[in-house]
């Protein structure tokens, strides 16, 4: 028995990349900066993660004392 659930059941290929291609589209519209992780195991995509980058910009002051 396996302890691994399935968070989504497709049965053929051609539904496997259309979900595929939905998930990796929306979390390309929700990040600014960063970076879309595709994990395949044995030929198979088993997840996708997202990884953002937050940039501060600070002002340098030139002035001295």
């Amino acid at each position: 028995m396996s302890l691994v659930k399935t968070k989504v059941s497709l049965e053929t290929e051609a539904e496997v990349l259309q979900a595929v291609a939905k998930a990796i589209a929306l979390v390309q519209q929700q990040t600014g900066y960063g970076s879309i992780e595709v994990t395949v195991h044995e030929g198979r995509v088993t997840q996708i993660e997202r990884r953002e980058k937050v940039r501060f910009e600070h002002k340098v002051s030139t002035t001295k004392n």
